[in-house]
């Protein structure tokens, strides 16, 4: 025990070692995950060897883990700040109202401290970064004592414990099995009808399969009733709907030019939709094998939506907009938002920083990827702009308002989150600098996150105790009602009043909790990815609104 006493650096990354293994541990579809099981293991561990670890430890990890935050989520963010994205805003704000509401509520009836009833809120809304916003904005009040706020600062990781399981396992319950009830729907079908409706009516796939026949093919054929036609009637005869990529003469390989004008025993290489090229075999002649020199392999591109005119539009929107996807043999077969993979149908909304991935020819690709957006370029973090982004962030966190005699600050925490979202979403105009890869940021993420959670938990540990004893009761009874109140609302006003497709409005009340857990569940439940539909855009407003509620109740109950 005197060695981790004296060695804090021991008990900081046994707490997190230890803690994500308890996170692992599974009762059904719950886990408690590697934040809250860090928590645990940190309050134990504290209360027992009572070590100290240093303040500016948890403000410099903490800082890294909110600006990580808001920087993923940035261009998510902006591009929600339209007509669709306000209307499922209205879940978040719900959100929003209600847990600061009931946090004041019962500090108000059970005279509850500043700390204890920011740690409600934050573990009943399941939202970590509370517990660092709150804090940080708790040792900046003036009236109190040090020992008050330090003993303050503990209740917050405490109070975050208890109601973060019982909230957990009650956003997880409530969304994936309840809500469905409610709604009388079985929720596996109607995503699946949902899916068929968007892609026009052909069946959507379940979760562990994957096409039969590929969409895009390349087939080469032998020249025999094309005898005499362009490669540019070819084409157009299948609908514009291929491209021919190659023509082999003897032994010559001639350029596919427009109006290259074919010949008898001419071989053709015919890139395209399946049907389509197949439609066009009947203008050339018979399929061949594949001839070396002739065959030419399928490339592929990660292409971020930058361009202001591409965003807002469907997969199908785009291809009309940009016919020469389809002629040039240029696919959307994948879209990737906030590491999300969404399914790539024609109804499928882009985003500002969606990552497309775009499958077809090469020569194609060259060409289209400049009129959607950039090819992402995420090979090395960019720590310049990275570096900035905290510092821009930490300075805007050091201004102070003044509501009446109330003094309201964002703090380190809200500053580098919104300095984040704006240096997320000025990375996603231009792909061309700031780099910070999504496997980077994630880490820097989650680990900014457990290392101020485990600093949290080590302090706190000594006086848990007590808390617990005096709340005992109180402290469930408030995670679950957190997360009922505000979800039983959201799920009346989502379909009475905003009209949101039963599948999208469970996976945004799950978003507007924040609760990646909960869209777990929903998504094994419903054995599709439609509900991610709606859990993107809650979850990236609520990511920004629920972490500045800390500084918000600490401004009110504390000034």
């Amino acid at each position: 025990m005197g060695v981790i006493r004296d060695h804090p650096e021991l008990a900081l990354f046994l707490c997190l070692a230890a803690g994500y293994l308890v996170g692992k541990v599974r009762a059904g579809p719950i886990a408690l995950g590697g934040i809250a099981g860090t928590l645990i293991v940190a309050l134990l561990l504290g209360a027992w060897t009572k070590v100290k670890v240093a303040d500016d430890v948890k403000t410099v990890f903490f800082a890294l883990f909110i600006f990580a935050l808001g920087y993923m989520a940035g261009p998510q963010f902006f591009a929600n700040l339209n007509r669709k994205g306000l209307r499922f805003g209205v879940l978040c704000l719900i959100e929003l109202v209600c847990v600061v509401g009931i946090a004041l509520a019962l500090a108000e009836v059970f005279d509850l401290d500043v700390g204890t009833a920011s740690g409600i809120l934050a573990g009943a809304a399941t939202e970590s970064a509370v517990v660092g916003t709150a804090t940080e904005s708790i040792g900046k009040l003036t009236g109190p004592t040090a020992d008050q706020i330090g003993a303050w600062q503990g209740n917050v990781a405490t109070a975050y414990t208890v109601c973060y399981l019982f909230g957990l396992i009650t956003i997880v319950l409530y969304s994936s099995q309840i809500m469905p009830m409610l709604l009388r729907i079985d929720l596996r079908e109607a995503s699946r009808r949902l899916w068929e409706r968007t892609r026009g009516g052909t069946g959507a796939l379940e979760a562990d399969e994957v096409p039969g026949l590929t969409g895009i093919v390349g087939r080469t054929y032998l020249v025999t009733t094309g005898d005499g036609r362009t490669v540019d009637e070819v084409q157009r005869a299948a609908g514009g709907l291929v491209t021919v990529e190659a023509v082999k003469r003897g032994s010559r390989l001639l350029t596919p030019e427009p109006g290259l004008e074919l010949m008898l025993s001419d071989l053709v290489l015919v890139v395209g939709r399946r049907s389509a090229v197949i439609d066009a075999g009947r203008h050339l002649g018979p399929e061949t094998n594949g001839i070396p020199g002739v065959d030419t392999p399928l490339a592929t591109r990660q292409v971020a939506v930058t361009e202001k005119s591409t965003t807002g539009l469907t997969i199908d929107q785009l291809r009309a907009r940009h016919p020469e996807l389809v002629s040039s043999g240029a696919y959307v077969t994948e879209v990737v938002r906030n590491d999300q993979r969404l399914p790539a149908t024609g109804e499928t909304v882009l985003a500002r920083g969606d990552v497309l991935t775009l499958v077809g020819a090469r020569s194609a690709l060259d060409r289209l990827v400049r009129k959607v957006g950039a090819v992402v370029r995420n090979d090395a973090t960019d720590f310049v702009y990275v570096g900035l982004g905290i510092v821009a962030g930490s300075l805007l966190g050091q201004i102070v308002v003044h509501a009446g005699d109330v003094p309201l600050s964002l703090g380190t925490g809200g500053g580098c989150l919104i300095s984040g979202l704006v240096f997320g979403w000025f990375r996603s105009l231009r792909q061309t600098f700031g780099a910070f890869p999504t496997q980077a940021a994630t880490t820097l993420k989650d680990m900014g996150l457990a290392v101020f959670i485990a600093c949290t938990g080590l302090t706190s540990g000594p006086q848990a105790w007590p808390l617990l004893k005096e709340y005992g009761v109180l402290l469930p009874f408030a995670g679950i009602a957190m997360v009922l109140i505000p979800a039983t609302l959201s799920l009346v006003v989502g379909l009475k009043l905003l009209k949101i497709e039963k599948p999208l409005l469970i996976g945004a009340i799950a978003g507007q909790q924040c609760s990646t857990p909960a869209i777990t569940a929903i998504s094994q439940v419903a054995q599709s990815t439609v509900p991610l539909l709606g859990y993107t855009i809650t979850y990236t407003i609520s990511n920004f609104l629920l972490p500045l509620t800390g500084p918000v109740l600490v401004g009110i109950l504390g000034g």
